[in-house]
């Protein structure tokens, strides 16, 4: 039992580490800083690499991570963040994920991605009291830390900079306007963050023995768990949230199984937004300043397809395909119009209602193991199954996120993310039910009145008629009164609940109809590959999505279907390795966050006024001839959507 609470104690040291620097920057910056775990594992391998490759003194190997880490957070600040200062703070949130990505692969790339034995530079297993066994690296690790938190305290009380970041975290503006310059107040946050995080990896690598560049991305998303349980922009809830963490997941451990870890996490993580929105320590305002996504990402308008269009497109998808087609070409067809029935439906979340989901990846599971489970052991016909699964996707993931919804501004994106690993994990816990790690073999094929589907042009064919119905069902809800009032709430969210318009469930129906379509593709997945894991379901999966729609534009339906050709189809026909196209996701998400947030399958709004200057006066007299109204008109001047007060009247 006492070594179980010391490696728990030693866990949440590292936690702590990494808790406090997400803290710092958020207290500072407004800002989530997904990009701090992969901070952390790039400190720890450029730890492996100053001492084993260089053959450098421990001492001296740390002071340089910690420089090239502090390095590393200004070159985050300055490339994700700083630039988007002005925008609400999910797009800087969605940069950090981009530059996460970017960072990992550009580990993978330079260090290549197998585990390599970690020096042991300091002893790890040399001294005992009574019947605890532990090392001199342990007791260095928790010496080190008690002298970063304690320097780390009296510099934000007591030095002139730390002040000034304890300031501007108060009141950025009323710091400038007494001379506190935030700018190089940030950068400096950035960097005393980072250099915490890579401390951090190198006493996991040197506590573990092990160390590769994807090693320690679950410990840096540990310790981003345990920043926002402490209260995000709080360094003592940081501290005290680390500790306490690492504990309860050593206990569990010990008690329930490695399998539960997982389970553990990020269950803690949902119960506390849950019961403390704002966390343990945290403070209630932290969360109602933060903005909605609505007015960020979709300041454009949807272009709109004619008929001459539509029937080009469906003489393609349904004629030009299937006729050229080669069975390599079809089965990466089939595979990105899978992945375009998620991301459709999430046009009416992340578009529409103005709520980033980053937890996608726990409907898509849900409904491959129902549609599995459903056709293996109760024999129900597979196409009926995947139907079905579609339901049973959109009630279980529906009821486990309910309380989410009343959570503020970004926290719920973050509790997307938390539900996607807790629901994956539960999969893997239920190995009565579904075999955990081991998956489910010898899944039935789909079949059409008695024809079983084997061949990559059938399913692209039925794959292709649920894309079509995702399709239909979200562009007529987006005409219709349910779409306007989605549209209300994500163009502004307090004005639709002043007029009586309740977000929370519009959110939940929302997101129910994607889980519905994520659903389906899960189950068709299933009934085509024969066998599922857990490790097909990754939350990797979840971020791919979200780029899908953010590259097509959030808005635009038919722009989700471009971003899954795109970012699905093209790295599979050009065979493209999977670490470089992560990197490539990666980037592309940071430039379009950077310089077109409204997608590339949307007009901008200042083109649109140009082409109805150009057009001259329609039938009404102002210029709105041949150019379509859109669907989604431009907020009023105080940030109100038009449409809120026209939806209230007509309710009046």
């Amino acid at each position: 039992m006492i070594e179980t609470l010391f490696a728990g104690l030693i866990h949440g040291n590292s936690y702590a580490l990494v808790a406090v620097g997400v803290s710092l920057v958020f207290g500072v910056a407004n800002v989530v800083n997904f990009a701090h775990g992969s901070v952390f594992g790039f400190g720890a391998m450029l730890g492996w690499w100053f001492l084993a490759v260089l053959q450098w003194p421990f001492w001296l190997a740390v002071a340089a991570v910690l420089v090239a880490t502090a390095i590393l957070g200004l070159v985050i600040n300055a490339v994700a963040v700083k630039p988007l200062s002005r925008a609400p703070a999910i797009a800087a949130l969605l940069a950090t994920f981009a530059v996460s990505m970017i960072l990992d692969n550009v580990s993978q790339i330079i260090f290549g991605p197998q585990y390599r034995a970690f020096p042991e530079a300091l002893p790890n297993n040399n001294l005992q009291i009574g019947i605890l066994k532990f090392g001199t690296s342990d007791v260095v690790m928790f010496a080190i830390t008690l002298v970063v938190m304690t320097s780390l305290a009296l510099f934000l009380r007591f030095g002139r900079y730390g002040r000034a970041i304890r300031a501007t975290a108060q009141d950025p503006d009323a710091a400038r306007q007494m001379g506190v310059p935030v700018g190089r107040v940030q950068a400096l946050s950035f960097a005393i963050a980072s250099s915490l995080g890579g401390l951090a990896g190198i006493f996991v690598a040197l506590y573990t023995t092990s160390v590769s560049p994807t090693s320690h991305i679950l410990t840096g998303m540990i310790g981003f768990v345990a920043a926002t349980i402490g209260g995000l922009g709080s360094i003592s809830g940081a501290v005290l949230a680390g500790f306490l963490l690492g504990v309860v997941e050593a206990f569990g451990v010990y008690w329930l199984g490695e399998g539960m870890r997982d389970l553990l996490t990020f269950g803690a993580l949902l119960v506390i937004l849950v019961v403390r929105p704002h966390g343990l320590f945290g403070k209630k305002s932290a969360i109602a300043t933060e903005p909605m996504t609505g007015t960020f990402f979709g300041g454009g308008t949807p272009l709109r397809l004619g008929r001459k269009s539509w029937t080009v497109l469906g003489l393609v998808a349904l004629v030009l395909i299937p006729a050229l087609g080669t069975a390599p070409f079809l089965a990466v067809a089939y595979q990105v119009v899978l992945m375009a029935i998620v991301a459709v439906p999430m046009t009416l979340l992340s578009g529409s209602a103005g709520q980033v989901s980053l937890g996608q990846v726990a409907p898509l599971a849900v409904g491959a193991y129902a549609s599995a489970l459903l056709a293996l052991h109760l024999g129900v016909p597979p196409l009926l199954a995947v139907l079905l699964a579609g339901v049973i996707s959109a009630l279980l993931v529906t009821l486990l996120t309910l309380p989410i919804w009343k959570l503020g501004g970004h926290y719920i994106s973050i509790a997307t993310l938390g539900v996607g690993y807790v629901v994956v994990a539960l999969i893997r816990a239920a190995e009565p039910i579904t075999r955990g790690a081991y998956g489910l073999p010898g899944i039935p094929p789909l079949s059409i009145g008695g024809h079983t589907l084997s061949l990559p042009l059938e399913f692209y064919l039925i794959d292709l008629a649920f894309l079509l119905l995702a399709l239909w069902v979200t562009m007529r809800i987006r005409k219709s009164h349910l779409g306007l009032t989605l549209s209300s709430v994500g163009s502004d969210q307090v004005a639709a609940r002043s007029l009586g318009v309740r977000t929370r469930d519009y959110k939940a129906l929302a997101f129910a109809i994607a889980a519905f379509f994520a659903g389906v593709s899960g189950g068709l997945m299933a009934h085509q590959n024969g066998y599922i894991d857990p490790t097909l379901f990754l939350i990797m999966t979840s971020v791919l999505a979200l780029t899908i729609i953010v590259l097509g534009g959030i808005n635009s339906p038919i722009g989700a279907v471009f971003g899954a050709v795109v970012l699905v189809g093209l790295p599979e026909l050009l065979r493209i390795a999977p670490d470089v196209r992560i990197l490539g996701y990666g980037l592309l998400l940071l430039v379009i966050i950077r310089f077109r947030p409204q997608g590339l399958f949307t007009r901008s709004d200042k083109a649109r006024g140009r082409a109805r200057d150009e057009q001259g006066p329609g039938p009404s007299g102002v210029g709105d001839g041949p150019v379509a109204e859109p669907e989604r008109p431009s907020p009023a001047p105080d940030g109100t959507d038009v449409r809120v007060l026209d939806l209230e009247g007509a309710r009046a």
